[in-house]
């Protein structure tokens, strides 16, 4: 470290620092900042109104609570769970947004869900298909206690 003992070895060690802290601090403003585009997209989520039936979108904000209000005029909207298959068990691009009622014990129904478009059995925390995965039953299909 015989460069640092210079003035010279000194000012570049400084102005290495300097623009590592720089380049840390960026990193974090980006990773962590509210208004990133990750975390508008993070606050943006899907929600069903369950007197209606009817999906629609909501940014999450500071001190909300579900259920929330919803286009209905009442506090009836809960976080919906996507679905991403078409009815003869594909993967689509687009999912469609589906209130599981079983999560949800004011609604009063424990009962599985079945998507309105395609009919597949859809449960909390739905995971996002793969390909190759196989698709999930319908409700004539449906087994209580299997694998879903």
């Amino acid at each position: 470290m015989a460069l640092l003992r210079t003035r010279a070895g000194s000012v570049v060690g400084v102005i290495v620092t300097i623009l590592a802290v720089a380049l840390a601090g960026w990193v974090i403003r980006k990773s962590f900042w509210a208004n990133s585009e990750v975390g508008a997209a993070s606050r943006d989520r899907w929600f069903v109104d369950a007197a209606t039936g009817k999906p629609f979108r909501k940014e999450l904000e500071l001190g909300m609570s579900v259920p929330i209000d919803a286009p209905s005029g009442g506090k009836t909207g809960y976080p919906a769970e996507l679905c991403y298959w078409t009815a003869d068990g594909q993967i689509k691009q687009e999912p469609t947004p589906v209130l599981v009622v079983k999560l949800w014990p004011e609604l009063g129904k424990n009962e599985p869900t079945f998507c309105p478009d395609c009919g597949r059995l859809v449960v909390g925390r739905n995971p996002v298909p793969q390909p190759g995965d196989h698709p999930p039953p319908k409700k004539d299909e449906f087994k209580p206690g299997g694998r879903f």
